[in-house]
């Protein structure tokens, strides 16, 4: 998953309009030697209307993200996620975190969370240091905080933060693994959203892929919903040394994960008071040339869209018997999908060392995931206890038609890019009605899909807090997602060239660069 930037600064004496363009070059990820763009910041969260004139790119307030998802009328029921707690996970955090959520709050007229507790389960996170990675995980995490808590308003967030970059099978996801543990086991919180993944083919093999999953086994045990972010390079995603892509359709993981909801994404198409002038599409401006010349500097193609494909890692579970005509025999990802595109962004506010204090823009599957997070954490206050394993439910209320499920019919995740001076294509996936490989089951259609989530969801009976339940969370068909739904080693495709373990990193892409 990446990190861009979506317009680099206005030098000092330019006037709005006037951005300083991007060096051309393949999407990279965040790590501590590298760089991304990122300087200034708008004095103001920027309107629609500001974005599409001076940048040809929409761009969102928090309150027209909730009214394309008809949340006010929620709020005026009293559904705000009171009494869940949204758990976030990230490496290193930020160390602006809390003065950034004020600020937000503040100009989105929002109230402050019940609380925003700051836990370090897995070892102490060192001193921040403005480097590129440091600054890429401190975007990350302010952007999902303040999207989880835009959806959620009165839910509590939990942010566990981790000593070390994703990097698994060395460094990372272990750490992950214990410190979501931690939280599961002292049931702190009823949903985790993670926004991060690495590509199935970057592990050295199966088996180490699949000793990383005793978090989300023992969260099926316990009632506990885990969602991940699908990934930002549609079709294709990046090769363990995080500079080429894969020149095939492939996937990444933990979205692919049956025990996992895998959270893709798609483009609204807003007013100005949030109301939609369409139905929201498959996400992918791989091919949007002004969205291509303020993250790339060039006119793309680059990838730029939501993941989804079939795992080479996990057998299709139980709860996709219905859509074998689409997965095949593997698991399909991702299940549902929300805002995530770069030309329809969301703003956010950061103010932590290493660039400009303001508001940026901010796009891709890590704005999706968080604010899935957040219908997760109000459909738990509506059903009086968490949710559990979601997917099950995803496909029966897709099965059903049900009238809070909206059908993404439009839109691909193929992307094209050039490597190795030559122009490639990675075909993917079309939507289509029902449930197909770019959207999943769809996307949110309204306050309805709160309450049918909470109806169908099983869970365990635990309480919007800690609770008792603890037996295994039915696939769909009656069988519990294990290990044993995983294919085969020989179901895997051979690493990348030099890979010994997948590559992860933020899944964020990152906002205009711009002074206000």
């Amino acid at each position: 998953m990446l990190f861009r930037s979506l317009a680099a600064a206005l030098g000092g004496g330019a006037g709005p309009g006037a951005p300083r363009r991007l060096a051309a070059g393949p999407a990279v990820l965040i790590t501590p030697d590298v760089q991304h763009a990122a300087a200034g910041g708008l004095s103001a969260p920027p309107t629609t209307r500001y974005c599409e004139r001076h940048y040809r790119i929409a761009c969102y307030l928090p309150g027209q993200i909730q009214r394309a998802y008809g949340l006010p009328a929620l709020y005026r029921s009293g559904i705000t996620g009171r009494g869940q707690t949204i758990t976030i996970v990230d490496s290193y955090g930020s160390p602006t975190v809390r003065r950034d959520l004020r600020v937000f709050d503040r100009t989105a007229r929002l109230p402050a969370p019940p609380s925003l507790r700051i836990i370090q389960p897995a070892g102490a996170v060192a001193p921040y240091r403005p480097n590129a990675n440091r600054v890429g995980w401190a975007g990350e995490t302010d952007l999902d905080v303040e999207y989880a808590h835009t959806i959620a308003p009165q839910a509590r967030i939990l942010l566990v933060e981790t000593p070390t970059a994703e990097n698994e099978g060395r460094t990372g996801f272990p750490a992950i693994v214990r410190a979501e543990k931690y939280v599961i086991s002292h049931h702190l919180g009823g949903v985790i959203s993670q926004s991060f993944s690495a590509t199935e083919q970057t592990f050295a093999t199966p088996q180490r892929l699949l000793s990383l999953r005793g978090a989300y086994q023992l969260a099926a045990r316990r009632g506990v919903t885990v969602l991940t972010a699908s990934g930002d390079s549609g079709a294709a995603d990046v090769r363990y040394n995080g500079a080429s892509y894969y020149l095939h359709a492939v996937t990444s993981w933990p979205d692919s994960d049956p025990l996992v909801t895998g959270v893709g994404g798609t483009a609204l198409h807003l007013g100005a008071a949030g109301r939609p002038l369409r139905p929201a599409t498959v996400w992918n401006d791989t091919y949007n040339v002004p969205t291509n010349k303020f993250i790339f500097g060039d006119r793309g193609p680059n990838p730029l869209a939501g993941g989804g494909g079939r795992s080479v890692i996990f057998a299709r579970p139980g709860y996709q018997d219905g859509v074998s005509a689409v997965t095949g025999s593997q698991r399909g990802v991702p299940d549902i999908s929300m805002s995530a595109a770069c030309n329809g962004a969301a703003d956010m506010y950061q103010s932590f060392a290493g660039q400009k204090a303001g508001w940026y823009p901010t796009c891709g599957t890590s704005e999706a995931t968080p604010e899935f997070a957040g219908i997760v954490a109000l459909a738990g206050q509506q059903a009086g206890h968490w949710l559990g394993l979601i997917n099950p439910a995803l496909y029966q209320l897709s099965a059903r038609r049900a009238p809070g499920l909206a059908d993404v019919v439009s839109g691909s995740n193929t992307v094209s890019f050039r490597q190795g001076g030559a122009l490639h294509t990675v075909r993917g996936f079309r939507a289509q009605p029902g449930y197909d490989l770019a959207s999943g089951v769809g996307t949110v259609g309204g306050p309805a899909f709160v309450r049918e989530l909470a109806g169908q969801a099983g869970g365990t009976g635990q309480a919007g807090g800690p609770g008792q339940g603890t037996g295994p969370a039915s696939t769909g068909s009656g069988q519990a997602a294990s290990p044993g739904q995983s294919a085969t080693p020989g179901q895997a495709a051979p690493p990348g060239p030099g890979a010994q373990a997948g590559e992860v990193a933020p899944g964020i892409t990152g906002g205009f660069r711009a002074a206000g």
